[in-house]
This record gives structure tokens, sequence and C-alpha cells, in this order.
């Protein structure tokens, strides 16, 4: 039996939220609801998803700005947006961030159905295993956890370091070029964010160095490259 997909809905509204959940529940998908923006970030942070539905106008966070975040940690991942704001610069500004749809409210239930379901089936969904679990010589890295576990104690990774040692993980043994990691995570290529990519990395290299067999080699002008990853995915 295959999997669910997961939907993470943000929505404001408790009564439409909930009824939306239980719609989308009916129709087989597995719906986690936060009702503010921040929450719907941290649920984000916390567990895969494979696609998000947001509200546009919330509290903490506004559904724009979330999208944004979201992107920032996983710019494949799609979103729609669900928002009463009609305004042609409201649905040209959610385009911007990215999204690969904007409903106005109200709308027909079984038509935001076919949308997600049409959207799902041309983003090719890859197991969670091998996108969120790594084996790393010793170590086992969770993702969306953020841990770094080996047997003789845990780590719990801040974001960015979570974020590096994903890029250089599905890398695969090949080069994760520097470009890449700064404009994924830290949005800019500069010294500073350059100097600043190199001390994430010398932390890394430091949580690894127990195990031998795990190196982060700099391939000079160019980028990193992880040695030690296996080919087997974490159960």
């Amino acid at each position: 039996m295959d999997k669910k997909n997961r939907i993470l809905l943000v929505e404001d509204d408790p009564n439409f939220g909930s009824i939306l959940k239980s719609y989308l529940e009916l129709n087989d998908f597995d719906v986690m609801l936060k009702n503010d923006g921040k929450k719907g970030l941290s649920a984000f942070r916390s567990y895969p998803y494979d696609i998000c539905i947001l509200d546009v106008m919330m509290p903490e966070m506004d559904g724009f700005t979330l999208a944004r975040e979201i992107r920032r940690l996983n710019g494949e991942i799609p979103v729609i947006f669900l928002t009463a704001k009609t305004l042609k610069e409201d649905v040209i500004e959610g385009f911007r961030t990215g999204a690969d749809d904007y409903i106005t409210k109200p709308f027909d239930s079984e038509l935001l159905l076919y949308k997600i379901r049409a959207i799902l089936k041309r983003t090719p969904r890859e197991d969670d295993s091998q996108q969120n679990l790594f084996r790393i010589g010793k170590f086992t890295f969770n993702y969306p956890l953020r841990d770094l576990d080996h047997p003789d104690g845990s780590v719990h990774l801040s974001p960015k370091e979570a974020e590096l040692l994903r890029l250089l993980c599905i890398a695969k043994g090949g080069v994760l070029l520097r470009k890449e990691a700064l404009d994924k995570i830290w949005e800019a290529d500069n010294y500073f964010t350059t100097r600043s990519m190199d001390v994430f990395i010398a932390r890394l290299r430091k949580y690894f160095r127990s195990d031998p067999s795990i190196e982060i080699i700099n391939i000079h002008g160019n980028g990193f490259r992880l040695t030690g990853l296996t080919d087997e995915s974490a159960e």
C-alpha cells in the first residue's frame, strides 16, 4: 500500500481549517493543520511534506513570508495559496514567491482536490528515507529532526548545519558547489557568507572526527565533497 501524500495546511480560521483538513483526509491525504505562520514554519522544519497549502492573511507570519521561508528550506516543494485577497497585485506577489497556484475564497473543494492531485502528479515524489535519512560512516543523519546520531551519542544540529549536511549528502559523494550552498542556504554569495559557510563546514568536520572514514574534502576553488556516505538508506 502506497504511503499517503502529506499536506501542510496553514489556515488561521479554525472552522474553515478543520473542515478542509477533514475533507482532504477523506480523500486519502495525511494533513497537518497549523493556525499561524510561525507554527507552520516550525511544522515544516520538523517533518517532511509533499505539498503546502497556505492562507495569506495570518497572525505571526503572513503566507507570503512563510512561503519564502519554506522555499528557502526546500526550493522544490509545491505551494498553493488559499486567500480572500483578489487584487491583481496580491496574485502577482503570490506567484513571485514561487506559488504553483493561487486560489481565491470561496472556492470549490473538488476543484482544489483536482489541482492538488495534478500538481503532485507532475512533482515526482522521492522516497522519504532516501531524501531525509542518511547513513554516514557510523552516523545516522535525520534531516527533518536535525539529529546526527552515533553509537556514542547524538548531536542536535542547527538549521544551517542540517541544511549544509543534507546538501553534501544528496550530492552522493560528488562535489557540492560553493555557490549552490551559498545561494540555497545563505541566499548570497559574498566574502562574509563564504566565511560563514567555512565556519559551518569546520563544525561538521568536528562532529565527524571520531570516524576516520568520513571526510569533508575541500575541492579548491569549487566546493566540498563528503566521503563515508553509504548507499544504504537508514531505516
